[in-house]
């Protein structure tokens, strides 16, 4: 599927390029900072040293929700898109209709390996597919087409240079980091029935958007990357449910204030 085939099915029904970003996203499209950051569910209050957020609007999804950040001389575009992949992917495709250039996802990710410590940061190397809404721009025909279990990934130069930075930065504080092999899932109810499977795919981590996310990024051509913070780890029995303690959960806490504007502040620097 291309980018242009999903705008003319749009167009065909009488919409418009500032119709389209006014109901996905909520302002139009020169509101949109060429580096965004996207956030399925932190607002910016999370990351304060991120710079000064000026709230902008709600589009007609309820939970997308978009800030303009400013730190100095530095623009941002922080966009709450709310859980899930398909409210996340049509935000992503919306995207592509403005002057966005890079993005950076951020959010929580749940390990499935011993050595992934609650707190630590994940940066994805790929994510394999278990959502539904990825299928709807893999191909062009819905029949026959199950994208089921493959993989998708982010921009590889945005990678790289993701990867180099958060090594130099959790270096100087002392923080762990791992390359993820992920998985994403439309579910966190029914999920952990699928634990041991999704382990022997080799994946190591576990969420809900990336997937589609970064499939969609490809199709608007726009590179993204994602920076994950881990929020549990169900192999060592620290799972949303129940059994992490409030040191794994400060610890969190702190990566995710201090390290993560650094980190996302000097990857849009080298983009």
């Amino acid at each position: 599927m291309t980018y242009q085939e999903l705008i003319s099915g749009i167009n065909k029904y009488g919409s418009t390029k500032n119709d389209i970003c006014k109901h996905t996203l909520g302002v139009l499209p020169e509101q949109i900072n060429t580096n965004v950051i996207l956030a399925p569910w932190w607002d910016p209050s999370v990351l304060p040293s991120l710079g000064k957020a000026v709230y902008l609007s709600a589009s007609d999804y309820s939970a997308v929700k978009i800030w303009h950040i400013e730190n100095g001389d530095k623009h941002y575009t922080y966009i709450k898109t709310g859980i899930g992949a398909p409210v996340l992917m049509d935000v992503v495709l919306g995207l592509g209709l403005t002057e966005c250039e890079n993005i950076v996802f951020i959010g929580s990710v749940g390990a499935l390996s011993k050595e992934i410590r609650i707190g630590d940061i994940v940066i994805p190397e790929y994510s394999v597919c278990g959502d539904g809404a990825s299928r709807y721009i893999k191909n062009t025909s819905l029949i026959n087409n199950d994208v089921f279990g493959e993989r998708a990934y982010p921009d590889k130069e945005l990678l790289r240079v993701t990867k180099n930075i958060t090594n130099l930065i959790c270096e100087h504080n002392n923080v762990n980091w791992h390359i993820g092999n992920n998985f994403s899932i439309d579910t966190i109810f029914a999920q952990f029935s699928h634990i041991d499977e999704i382990v022997g795919m080799g994946c190591n981590v576990i969420e809900m958007e990336t997937a589609a996310a970064f499939e969609a990024a490809s199709v608007a051509g726009i590179p993204m990357v994602a920076l994950f913070s881990v929020s549990d780890n169900t192999v060592t029995k620290q799972s949303l449910v129940s059994g992490r303690t409030e040191n794994d959960m400060a610890y969190r806490r702190f990566v995710r204030r201090e390290l993560f504007p650094q980190i996302i502040s000097e990857i849009f620097n080298h983009s």
